[in-house]
């Protein structure tokens, strides 16, 4: 029992040093490195959800099974826009998941570059031999990554379940929404922090844990790299619950499928979060120069 209080303590106090490090870091911001990739990520982001399900190969392939005319009624019929994203939800959420593979995989891996250029600190040659250590277990961290992501994805199905999804119908459409929501919300922090590994013992186990506790559950951020976990997390949740309720609208829509609308709504979600994680960032790191170009000025005018 001493022996666990004291690793423990050890831990903790491990996990307010780097914090402490974290925020002492000047300036670090990189700007207009991290405003592009943000713009290019949501921008690809929505291209891939309203076009990617759209592609022509995909629609001559539900054609033959499905029947336009029972798609939508005669007096208000749906718009055409609309017709490839819902004449079969089971393949759209397929063209989705896809898509987000590649697009979250591009983005936890630049994610993984500034976290770990946020953790570096010492000399210069210290900060080459972190990076080259770090780059060395990439491959690793990025077998459990994905083995974390296809992981979570079955909880998140036993979790939609229990919360009223279709038990013995629509089985691949929810596991795919299940999917498409571990891709948005899973891969990116686990890539960078590593895993929660609930049942380690050892420090950085602990550590690792004690951070996913902090950042998701009590939703205290230190920096802009763990803002742009967070936010995104809370938009895509956030966007999914919503994005249920008008499937219980009595209106008959070939769009109230599911789970189209708790899918694409999730997607916007994240989406808009994502911005709202760089202009919080940005803002605060302008009034941070702001604040230390006063302190230069009446340091320069005390002297």
């Amino acid at each position: 029992m001493v022996k666990r209080k004291s690793k423990t303590h050890a831990a903790l106090s491990e996990s307010q040093q780097k914090t402490h490090k974290l925020l002492s870091t000047p300036g670090f911001f990189p700007f207009a490195r991290y405003t592009s990739i943000v713009g290019v990520h949501t921008t690809l982001l929505t291209f891939t959800a309203l076009y990617l399900p759209r592609t022509t190969f995909l629609f001559e392939l539900t054609k033959p099974v499905v029947d336009l005319e029972l798609q939508t009624s005669r007096d208000r019929p749906q718009h055409p826009f609309l017709q490839e994203l819902t004449i079969s939800p089971a393949s759209t959420l397929i063209c989705l998941c896809a898509g987000m593979f590649l697009l979250q995989g591009w983005w936890g891996g630049w994610m993984k570059d500034w976290f770990i250029e946020y953790s570096l600190h010492g000399s210069d040659e210290q900060k080459r031999l972190d990076k080259a250590a770090a780059d060395k277990e990439r491959s690793t961290n990025l077998k459990t990554a994905w083995g974390t992501t296809f992981a979570a994805s079955f909880a998140v199905y036993v979790f939609f379940v229990l919360f009223g999804a279709p038990l013995t119908s629509h089985m691949p459409q929810t596991y795919l929404l299940a999917l498409l929501l571990s891709l948005l919300i899973v891969f990116p922090p686990v890539y960078s922090i590593g895993p929660p590994a609930f049942f380690g013992n050892d420090s950085q186990a602990l550590v690792n844990r004690l951070t996913w506790v902090r950042l998701f559950a009590e939703f205290r951020i230190h920096t802009p790299v763990e803002r742009a976990f967070v936010y995104p997390t809370i938009g895509t949740v956030l966007g999914c619950w919503v994005g249920v309720i008008p499937l219980a609208l009595d209106w008959d829509r070939p769009w109230q499928a599911w789970p189209l609308m708790p899918a694409y709504a999730a997607i916007l979600g994240y989406v808009i979060a994502s911005l709202l994680a760089l202009t919080a960032s940005t803002t605060m790191h302008l009034a941070h120069e702001h604040i230390r170009s006063l302190n230069q000025q009446r340091e320069k005018k005390s002297s």
